[in-house]
């Protein structure tokens, strides 16, 4: 007994000092005044951004969690208003895999909420599947559904300037390969899928450098940001053979979601980075993605593909009240 508990406690020092030695602490995270300004956090009832949330409403911030599942989304928001003492945190359903429910929820809002200053469009999955909108399930939720929530409430976003979107990709763009003929339909092959999330996250690398040059003068800027490799629930839909591989090199590696949350709020809140609008940011600095991610005919061919396909005609949706501060 007495040897097999030092075996266990010789492999926990192990692997605390390889935790600890592979992986770079975040720099200090200062917490600006945010009393009076509101946010949406896609994707926030669990993982980053949650976590993004919760720091938004420690700065005292109006959060409004958006995500599609309404029992952890009110839990969370809950939980929320208890840990940081923020009344004003709140849950609204946001399916991002039904254009139907992006409309619903921006029409709800823009009725609801009369201030927007931060959208952060965090919410991800990599999988199979087909939405009722007949694209992707990768494609639609990580880029088409923000594209198309982006643009319903771009106007409360420039009535309330100065605001911000931040775009959550990923490094995986560098594999990306966009088609914008074929958008919304994942690649065909084995790694279909994989390659189809690589897509979606290119996607939302050339979303935020198009939207930058199109909100020049508006006092709204834009950032894509990798949250570093993250320890969520993004990839619950692996194959069951992969897990136990998989596993040890996320317990190792990957950072936690209050970490991974760290370039977002970044981008959401640290003073100074107007003129980077358009970039991509890791490590809460701005980087250079890859060169498909830097093509600007790419990027227009994109947005103008997206806007065919969510049922846009180039210009935001009007309805949205001017913004008192």
């Amino acid at each position: 007994m007495g040897w097999g508990l030092l075996a266990v406690g010789l492999l926990l020092a192990i692997y605390t000092l390889l935790r600890h030695g592979l992986r770079r602490l975040p720099p200090p995270f200062a917490r600006p005044e945010l009393r009076g300004r509101t946010a949406i956090v896609t994707g926030g009832s669990g993982g980053i951004g949650a976590a993004t949330a919760l720091e938004l409403a420690r700065c005292g911030a109006r959060v409004i969690l958006a995500a599609r599942s309404a029992p952890r989304g009110e839990a969370t928001a809950r939980r929320i208003r208890t840990e940081t003492g923020n009344a004003e945190v709140r849950f609204m359903q946001l399916d991002l895999a039904s254009l139907r429910s992006v409309r619903a929820f921006a029409s709800a809002f823009l009725h609801q909420e009369p201030h927007l200053h931060l959208l952060i469009n965090n919410a991800g999955v990599s999988a199979r599947g087909t939405t009722e909108d007949g694209f992707s399930l990768s494609f639609q939720v990580n880029h088409l559904g923000h594209f198309l929530l982006t643009q319903l409430l771009l106007q409360r976003l420039q009535s309330c300037a100065p605001s911000r979107i931040v775009i959550v990709a990923s490094s995986a763009h560098c594999a990306g390969r966009l088609q914008p003929d074929t958008l919304g339909h994942p690649p065909p092959g084995p790694l279909s899928t994989f390659r189809d999330y690589c897509d979606s996250k290119l996607a939302n690398v050339l979303h935020a450098r198009e939207l930058a040059t199109r909100l020049q003068g508006t006092e709204v800027t834009c950032y894509a940001v990798h949250p570093g490799f993250v320890n969520t629930e993004l990839f619950r839909y692996a194959p069951l053979w992969l897990k136990p591989l998989f596993l040890p090199l996320v317990w190792l590696f990957f950072l936690d979601a209050a970490e991974g949350a760290r370039t977002s709020l970044h981008c959401a809140m640290h003073c100074g980075l107007e003129r980077f609008s358009g970039r991509y940011f890791a490590d809460c600095r701005p980087q250079q993605p890859w060169p498909l991610a830097r093509d600007d005919r790419l990027a227009r061919a994109l947005w103008e593909a997206s806007e065919r396909l969510v049922g846009l005609t180039g210009s935001p949706s009007p309805g949205s009240a001017d913004c008192g501060q």
